[in-house]
């Protein structure tokens, strides 16, 4: 009877801990976030950090595993409200954005994943959450040409490339002014722009 409050701690620490990590990777190289840091900003011992992660990429897994699931959340949940498929690419595009706006922490975590030397675990992940919001954008692109509401001689898959990639680019360009709210601010001329490219000629 006692064991399912002391499970729910267990699982607001680890989330608390990703949440941490997320927080940090904002302020600092995220390859350079140590687990005394972590402890630190949690008010956490090591051994108290350990308990709950038994390795520092026990901790990176489970922080990757939560962006994956939230980011494509969030882009699921604002197509889903859009009425079709062109309002439903510009919704998750925004959504990606406020994502990041929200969470400067987690490009910087991705990007620098991605740069990794070899095959990890936490790059594989990386690589799995692109492919599977590709996969998405392609979809939803196939539907917006059959309906006419795209050019018909749309290429998808260089479609889905450059949408993630205008989403990159915004955010690097933030990164380098050092200021986050730019993405904001900037994001919906540089989406007007990308629609005009995939639309059908009106």
């Amino acid at each position: 009877m006692n064991e399912r409050p002391q499970y729910l701690r267990a699982e607001e620490r680890r989330a608390a801990t990703v949440q941490a990590v997320v927080d940090l990777a904002a302020e600092q190289n995220p390859a350079e976030i140590t687990t005394t840091a972590i402890a630190d900003r949690m008010g956490l011992t090591q051994g108290a950090l350990f308990r709950h992660f038994p390795t520092k990429d026990a901790i990176l897994e489970a922080t990757l595993s939560w962006v994956s699931e939230r980011l494509l959340a969030r882009v699921d949940k604002a197509a889903e409200g859009a009425a079709a498929p062109a309002a439903a690419l510009e919704a998750m595009f925004m959504a990606h954005i406020d994502f990041v706006a929200r969470h400067p922490g987690v490009p910087r975590m991705l990007f620098g994943e991605l740069q990794r030397p070899g095959e990890t675990l936490p790059k594989r992940m990386v690589q799995t959450l692109i492919r599977q919001y590709e996969q998405r954008l392609r979809r939803l692109m196939e539907v917006g040409k059959a309906q006419g509401e795209l050019s018909a001689g749309l290429n998808v898959d260089a479609a889905a490339v450059l949408f993630i990639g205008t989403i990159q680019g915004l955010v690097m360009q933030s990164l380098l002014a050092g200021k986050v709210s730019r993405i904001r601010h900037d994001a919906p001329a540089v989406y007007a722009i990308y629609r005009r490219g995939i639309e059908t000629a009106r």
